[in-house]
């Protein structure tokens, strides 16, 4: 990955002072080893608290900037999605709607193709409970049918609860970033309404986190700002690590902040899917590698670019930046 993202570190040198008479001069090989020793002996980033609380520190990167926020990973029974109620209100995509005059001047609101699809839905809904009467006479057989669907159905709900989904650190449908650590900190620290708090472990954090902790992983830390121009530069030019990435990213974003249209353009068999595969495949080696790379050279960098555009802009529109 790029280091556009990365929190870069200078360390300031000091001049070179003269030596005294009775100490040896360092010779260039001396020094080098000096500093290679100082380097092994930096310490690593204290991870005991996110491993106690089960909990991480991520780095995001936007066309809007970069930011820092939380994302946990729990069972999806232990949660309570977000509510998106307010946001899709605001969403001028999902609200609009246009008004008409008919020859009578009555106004005709015309919902969009999703409300009109939920509408339809409901229509159906209630025509079969008006036609339920009509289905009293099902026999023994269909009954048992229908129960031992049920029981499957069941049985699949759970399955799904026990699956282990993404939960970031939101609000209503919208992502909070943070421009820096500092404020970050102040906010969980504040008490503020997140969809964090319903973690068990979320008073501990906030008792114990202090700015110097916000060290994200490497694997923690993506950059989304950079994926469309990658694409843009054609296959010899793009970044496995990148895209693949950017991938894992979307994916719990569009899940944790409920953003189905993200969640359908990188379903399984979709295009910009199949170019996650390729990918995955090329950068092993063998003939899976191989044959991962010719899947590449099929697919168009403009169809994924601007596919990825579209996801890009999609969950940017949905972020609350934070000073």
């Amino acid at each position: 990955m790029g280091n556009r993202t990365h929190t870069e570190v200078s360390v300031a040198r000091q001049s070179p002072q003269r030596p005294d008479a009775d100490e040896p001069e360092l010779d260039e090989t001396d020094a080098s080893a000096a500093a290679d020793e100082v380097e092994v002996d930096r310490p690593a980033a204290d991870r005991t608290l996110w491993d106690e609380v089960r909990i991480d520190p991520v780095e995001i990167a936007l066309p809007a900037g970069t930011g820092f926020t939380l994302r946990a990973y729990r069972t999806a029974r232990e949660l309570t999605p977000t509510d998106v109620a307010e946001r899709d209100e605001d969403d001028p995509f999902l609200a609009r709607r246009q008004v008409v005059e008919t020859e009578e001047d009555e106004e005709v609101v015309i919902l969009d193709e999703e409300f009109a699809a939920l509408s339809a839905e409901k229509d159906d809904e209630d025509e079969e409970k008006d036609s339920g009467a009509r289905r009293r006479g099902k026999t023994a057989d269909a009954d048992a049918d229908a129960d031992a669907e049920e029981s499957e159905d069941d049985e699949d709900e759970d399955d799904a609860g026990d699956e282990e989904v993404p939960v970031f650190l939101s609000h209503k449908g919208r992502l909070l970033l943070f421009k820096t650590p500092e404020s970050l900190v102040t906010f969980i620290r504040s008490g503020a309404p997140n969809d964090l708090s319903q973690l068990d472990s979320w008073n501990e954090l906030s008792e114990r986190l202090e700015p110097a902790d916000i060290a994200p992983l490497d694997e923690d830390t993506y950059e989304l700002d950079l994926v469309v121009e990658n694409l843009r530069g054609g296959h010899d030019a793009w970044d496995p690590a990148l895209l693949i990435e950017a991938g894992e990213i979307a994916r719990d974003l569009s899940y944790a902040l409920r953003l189905p249209a993200v969640l359908d353009m990188l379903s399984a068999g979709s295009s910009l899917d199949d170019l996650d595969e390729a990918l995955r495949a090329s950068v092993n080696g063998g003939i899976g590698g191989f044959l991962g790379r010719r899947r590449l050279k099929k697919i168009g960098a403009q169809t994924a670019s601007l596919g990825w555009r579209t996801i890009v802009g999609k969950i940017s529109a949905v972020v609350d930046w934070r000073d």
